[in-house]
Formats: C-alpha cells, sequence, structure tokens
C-alpha cells in the first residue's frame, strides 16, 4: 500500500454524508484512489474513514487531524 502526502479536497454532498466537522477539512488519500476519482467520478475514501468525491480546492481547508496522525503515523 503506498500513500502520499497529497491532500484532497471534499463534495459538501457525498453519498456517505454524515454530521460533523469532517467537511471542513481536507484529507489523505490514496494516489491512486484520488486519480480514478478524478477520471472515474467515484467515491474514495479517506485515512480517517471518510467517503466523498473530490471536487472542491483542498488548499483552502486545514488538514484532518486524525487523517494527519493515521498519517504521521505510517511514518515512523
Amino acid at each position: 500500500m503506498t500513500l502520499t502526502d497529497d491532500r484532497v479536497d471534499e463534495k459538501t454532498t457525498t453519498a456517505h454524508d454524515e454530521p460533523g466537522d469532517h467537511d471542513l477539512f481536507s484529507h489523505y488519500a490514496r494516489k491512486t484512489d484520488i486519480e480514478r476519482s478524478m477520471f472515474e467520478g467515484v467515491d474514495i475514501t479517506a485515512l480517517c474513514g471518510k467517503q466523498w468525491r473530490p471536487s472542491r480546492d483542498f488548499t483552502k481547508f486545514p488538514v484532518c487531524p486524525t487523517c494527519k496522525d493515521i498519517y504521521e503515523g505510517m511514518q515512523d
């Protein structure tokens, strides 16, 4: 499994919407999943478990703290 430092934006409405603050963050996901979503328009899953279809500018949102913790733990 290869993970990258790529942050991904998220759509405000998804098939798996759950109430919470995770819609206010950029999330980490596998690069291959991000590319697949861009070409095929499918939902992807972030490290934290959030499912969404990337569509917004990820640079405008802070990184999801759960994704960040998981990613940093994988670096050890």
